[in-house]
């Protein structure tokens, strides 16, 4: 890794020494973001890109705060940790611009010239911008605060190749060179090399963290099944192998206390390793047909459920999960808001936030200030045996679908949440305070995405269509999205906080409000700031 003054390009416009001022605030990681505690001067904020055009909102109202104009069209933004910048890639034509919410006319063009962009992120401290150039040739480390740049030679193009501590003072960067595989530990102060060490693997897939930073998980190809688990100066500290000559992993997810290490597979089983000998303690299969009378079982209906009283924002906690109703909904005006309506959404025809994908839609924000009775899909218990929609793969194509596609632990550490792609409309919950199946959540339609409240075990699910879907310990229920035309939700993404949840479709984009203890939950827990 070398390091030399920055080119041209890359120099901050209007700023001579350094970036404009920036204010403390802990880190918002991709990983587990923590709650945020803006300075005062601060709004919650939203940004979406509609082909060139960088747009701004008041995370609470829609409104547009600000909006910016970039040189070509917009593949990929991404906020920094302390949310005072936000990077634009532009990767046909291998620029990144970066633009400051505190001072709107300063701004920073970084070109990677004839090396092109294929990949753009923040590091940690949101002052350095780690760049992928075409063929994974090298990482170039872009400061916004001294106009320097770094040099990290050899990445691995792979699925997971990149990843930081949570308190974001290392990276781990796998490598390929000489046809072997290697990791190494940065420091990202100074961008120094700490560790470099090779791995015993054929085909490195994927590396990754644990939450609290002292071990490194890195994985090998779906080809052979090899989890080697390192400590941060490098040595081994323990490698798994469940069985050989079979597709093995696919994919891998640490629970927020460390403790555990859950390993999906392509033979449809999930893996759970402990922290202190690192061997396995159990299994989760996912079998087509429940028979256990204890396993509570939620099928979607077509058809209207009697009327009756739940919530599902502040479920007593572990309690037995059973069936639950959601109230008649309905959309208000905010002089006629009356603190009871457990979820609310506010339907944007703009493009999606989290992606850069072309966005057709025109015209402003939209307001739903619709009234209407429950959706007409709902979940009903399901008495044993249940036998689940079961998906044949195709035995002469690449890739089949099989194995655990997702899986994922809930905040407090006692659920886990997985999908096997062979029973793609079911979602499968595990107690894994009792290393049990807990429930199983079956969908009219394959599950698009799931993700679980970062504050509480409370877990959303979309499966491409006009609902969202929202499961805690208490039970289950779906919401019906209102607006204009065919919303199909494709991904739901939580505010930090968990009071607020986005849902995603193709071109648009959806703010769903949640009930809280104190009263409807804003973005940053604030009351009556939104209508």
């Amino acid at each position: 890794m070398s390091t030399r003054p920055s080119r041209q390009e890359a120099c901050v416009q209007g700023e001579k020494e350094a970036a404009p001022g920036w204010r403390a605030a802990p880190p918002r990681r991709e990983h587990s973001p923590p709650e945020p505690t803006p300075p005062a001067s601060l709004l919650p904020l939203q940004a979406s890109c509609v082909q060139y055009r960088l747009v701004v909102r008041d995370a609470n109202t829609l409104q547009i705060c600000q909006l910016y104009t970039c040189l070509d069209q917009i593949q990929h933004i991404e906020w920094s940790a302390d949310s005072l910048f936000i990077l634009c890639a532009l990767y046909k034509r291998g620029l990144v611009q970066v633009w400051s919410l505190e001072q709107p006319e300063w701004h920073c063009k970084i070109d990677e010239g004839s090396a092109g962009l294929v990949a753009s992120c923040w590091s940690p401290d949101g002052r350095h911008i780690l760049n992928t150039t075409e063929f994974h040739l090298r990482i170039t480390v872009w400061s916004l605060c001294t106009k320097s740049v770094s040099y990290i030679k050899y990445p691995k193009a792979c699925q997971q190749g990149i990843t930081f501590t949570r308190d974001g003072r290392y990276l781990a960067l796998a490598e390929r060179r000489d046809c072997k595989d290697y990791v190494s530990i940065l420091v990202c102060s100074d961008w120094q090399l700490l560790r470099h060490f090779d791995t015993d693997t054929q085909d490195l897939a994927g590396i990754e963290w644990a939450p609290n930073g002292c071990v490194l998980a890195a994985w090998d190809s779906c080809l052979e099944y090899k989890i080697l688990l390192y400590s941060l100066d490098g040595r081994l500290l323990s490698t798994f192998c469940a069985y050989e000559w079979s597709l093995g992993i696919k994919s891998v997810a640490w629970s927020p206390s460390s403790q555990f290490l859950a390993v999906g597979s392509y033979d449809g089983k999930v893996r759970i390793l402990n922290h202190v000998t690192w061997k396995m303690i159990t299994e989760f299969g996912h079998p087509a047909t429940i028979n256990n009378p204890k396993i509570v079982v939620y099928k979607e209906a077509e058809k209207s459920p009697p009327l009756v009283l739940g919530r599902l924002a502040f479920p007593p906690p572990r309690a037995a999960a059973g069936p639950l109703s959601s109230t008649e909904s309905e959309w208000r005006q905010r002089s006629h808001w009356d603190g009871h309506q457990a979820l609310q959404c506010r339907l944007a025809r703009r493009s999606s936030g989290n992606t850069a994908s072309q966005g057709r839609a025109q015209g402003q924000a939209l307001c739903a200030a619709a009234k209407f009775p429950p959706s007409p899909v709902f979940h009903e218990v399901a008495s044993v045996p249940v036998s689940l929609q079961t998906l044949k793969p195709a035995a002469d194509r690449a890739n089949p679908r099989i194995g655990i596609g997702a899986l994922a632990f809930s905040p407090d550490n006692c659920f886990l949440a997985t999908r096997s792609d062979s029973v793609p409309t079911a979602v499968w919950i595990w107690d894994i305070q009792k290393l049990r199946l807990l429930a199983v959540l079956e969908q009219l339609s394959a599950v698009r995405c799931f993700q679980w409240d970062p504050r509480q075990a409370r877990l959303a699910i979309c499966t491409g269509g006009g609902k969202v879907y929202l499961w805690s310990p208490a039970g289950c229920v779906s919401v019906q999205v209102p607006g204009e035309g065919d919303f199909q939700v494709l991904s739901v993404c939580w505010h930090p906080s968990g009071d607020s949840l986005a849902l995603l479709s193709k071109d648009h984009f959806c703010l769903c409000f949640l009930e809280t203890e104190q009263g409807v939950g804003t973005a940053f827990g604030q009351r009556g700031d939104h209508t």
